[in-house]
């Protein structure tokens, strides 16, 4: 019996994966290479195939296999979130993608209705006024980035890049600008994210992301390679809450 029950499992998983891969195709031609040459050819360099294709299929995959398992505990996230702060339960922001084209970001809502819309919250006088009982909990586990699953799914992100600027971070643009940063897909996590988060000045997370933009750009195999660190080097800061700041910071 308990066989019988792993075997249909397995083939549940395994058809989840083919139709998930199935979309990924639909969503990687024609659209998301030529979205992708053109941010490459313009800084001068061609993506490689692990790039915009590889990449593209994990990144589909992989979203369409998490909404899928973890659509429960979306519902009860959003649930709460109503109950907690009566209103709208998801929060989008305007942010940089790739080429520097803007998207919407999306996000569970962790602050109050009248907190400023475009202002990191690491740059408030005093985000405790503003940040709901449940909001510091979802942000403290990362829970409130799980929506941007959909906007991996879409196309608009991938799972491992450099973090969507606000579209007013004009700063991070354009230090960014020296590493041709803003012409890898943004991620839901990335190398400045293992490595301090809202810890890191401007210059050190484009530094950083520029390392990873290198890494991409090299060949596929590093870049993989780079991406699966990523990967599992964000699992312990994320359980930790390490690296989170709320509230104005000042760099030296």
């Amino acid at each position: 019996m308990i066989l019988r029950v792993v075997l249909i499992a397995l083939l549940i998983l395994i058809l989840l994966f083919i139709i998930s891969f199935g979309v990924a195709y639909r969503h990687t031609e024609p659209a998301y290479p030529a979205m992708y040459r053109a941010g490459f050819w313009e800084y001068g360099k061609a993506p490689s195939i692990y790039e915009w294709l590889i990449k593209r299929l994990m990144d589909v995959s992989i979203s369409f296999v998490a909404l899928v398992v973890l659509s429960p505990v979306l519902l009860v996230i959003m649930l709460l979130i109503y109950i907690d702060d009566p209103g709208r339960v998801f929060f989008t922001q305007e942010r940089v993608g790739l080429g520097k084209k803007n998207f919407s970001l999306h996000k569970f809502r962790t602050m109050k209705l009248n907190t400023p819309h475009d202002v990191p919250t690491h740059m408030l006088e005093d985000p405790d006024q503003y940040i709901t009982k449940l909001g510091r909990f979802l942000r403290r586990t990362s829970l409130d980035e799980l929506p941007q699953i959909w906007d991996i799914f879409r196309g608009r992100m991938s799972i491992v890049g450099p973090r969507p600027a606000l579209w007013n971070q004009y700063d991070l643009i354009e230090e960014r600008d020296k590493y041709g940063a803003n012409y890898v897909m943004p991620g839901l996590t990335g190398l400045a994210q293992i490595s301090g988060r809202d810890e890191l000045a401007i210059e050190e997370k484009a530094r950083l992301d520029g390392e990873y933009t290198k890494a991409m750009k090299t060949k596929s195999t590093t870049g993989f390679c780079m991406d699966l660190r990523c990967f599992f080097g964000t699992i312990l800061p994320v359980l930790r809450g390490k690296g989170v700041v709320e509230g104005k910071k000042t760099y030296e």
